[in-house]
């Protein structure tokens, strides 16, 4: 199960004051330290660097999956065959993945990385891997923070065609496991919805509705696939 770390120094306040309704940031400053990461995702907001500064984020719409809306196609659902699922077999590599800054993860900066590796060692984040069945090699996968019946994803990354995707469609599978599987409180956090993201069923949703279905989620229990 997951250690709780020691609380945050921080005040991290439901952003849902009318003046910030427009704001996605709602903070900028405080600490990466696991207590304030934590502290940070239970009221609906994750860090992303802007510039030098770390601010703090809280979009208005929100991006979520919703567990039983997933889009896979014929050749999605081909491709998948391809690969296995893996959890939580190669965090390091599928975060340093994530952090190329060939690709759009270059905001995945040291302290980022750093930070949630030690959330991974505490077991607050893991990585949803696709592995080839051909070579044996990590494909692609994801990274994403689990508290409760929430699964905020951080980034995912991919070196073979297809390899992320699956990662995705493994996850929603590993969240639908368990006693609270059929709960549809249960939630997937993926920030922004992109088109990439939508073509596989991403919506957007007001952020007080987000918030709200952040303090429902995390109240379940993890999937046993995260909470071992």
């Amino acid at each position: 199960m997951p250690v709780e770390p020691p609380p945050s120094r921080w005040a991290f306040a439901r952003p849902d004051d009318e003046d910030r309704e427009d704001d996605d940031v709602v903070g900028v400053g405080a600490d990466l330290e696991p207590g304030s990461l934590l502290a940070a995702y239970r009221h609906g907001i994750f860090p992303m660097p802007v510039g030098r500064k770390m601010a703090w984020w809280s979009p208005n719409p929100r991006g979520i999956l919703p567990l039983d809306g997933l889009k896979i196609s014929r050749s999605l659902r081909k491709s998948a065959a391809r690969f296995e699922i893996r959890v939580d077999t190669a965090f390091t590599e599928v975060i340093a993945g994530c952090a190329d800054p060939g690709r759009d993860g270059e905001w995945i900066s040291k302290a980022i990385r750093s930070a949630y590796t030690e959330l991974h060692r505490l077991g607050w984040v893991h990585s949803v891997e696709s592995w080839s069945k051909e070579t044996g090699e990590l494909a692609g996968g994801l990274y994403g923070v689990a508290i409760g019946g929430l699964f905020a994803g951080e980034s995912m990354f991919h070196r073979q065609t297809d390899a992320s995707k699956v990662a995705l469609i493994g996850l929603v599978d590993l969240l639908q496991e368990g006693p609270d599987g059929a709960n549809p409180a249960r939630l997937l956090d993926v920030q922004w919805v992109t088109p990439h993201l939508a073509s596989l069923g991403a919506v957007e949703i007001p952020r007080l509705d987000y918030l709200d279905r952040v303090s429902a989620a995390l109240e379940l229990e993890l999937p046993p696939a995260f909470s071992a």
